[in-house]
């Protein structure tokens, strides 16, 4: 079953306590903010710190009917075990962005390793590793604007996190440009 044009599929995984359920709902709620269809889901592994965790991400301008990623347009992962889950994608074409301070290093074009918590460490906030992905993705795939990620940013956290986590998602756009 080929998608439509305007339907987008996001896997993100990793590790609890990394924020990546958080960068799902932000990325879904950025879409709803550009007008779109979204469904967000998540599950945990048996400890929410330190267990696996994945959360995914449906976009679509039209109404979403089957509500689980079938074929992701992209993967996110932050630990070598969700790399390692998802690295099949690669060779169907999916690209997979991977955490390189984490994850052992993958090789072939739809790979794409940054090292992230190095690059968040560096920036002031190792918490802050999902806002510099989810900045990176959103970049190179389009999938939403970073003045929309913005808004929830500014939204969502208050005192010096708001202004620490705008440079971080500046930082992950940037990269994703490059």
């Amino acid at each position: 079953m080929k998608q439509a044009a305007g339907h987008r599929e996001v896997i993100l995984g990793g590790s609890g306590g990394q924020g990546l359920v958080l960068s799902a709902v932000l990325l879904a709620e950025a879409a709803i903010l550009e007008g779109k269809n979204v469904v967000q889901t998540q599950s945990y592994g048996i400890a929410s710190r330190g267990g696996l965790s994945l959360a995914e991400v449906i976009i679509d301008e039209a109404e979403i009917i089957f509500q689980q990623v079938r074929k992701p347009d992209c993967v996110l992962a932050l630990t070598e075990e969700a790399a390692k889950k998802y690295e099949s994608w690669a060779a169907k074409g999916v690209p997979v962005f991977y955490d390189s301070t984490l994850a052992r290093e993958r090789s072939g074009p739809n790979f794409h390793g940054h090292p992230f918590t190095q690059i968040a460490s560096d920036l002031g906030n190792v918490g802050s590793v999902n806002i510099l992905a989810l900045g990176t993705i959103a970049a190179r795939t389009g999938l939403v604007r970073r003045e929309s990620l913005e808004q929830l940013i500014r939204k969502r956290f208050n005192g010096t996190a708001v202004g620490l986590n705008l440079q971080v998602l500046k930082a992950g756009s940037e990269l994703g440009a490059s």
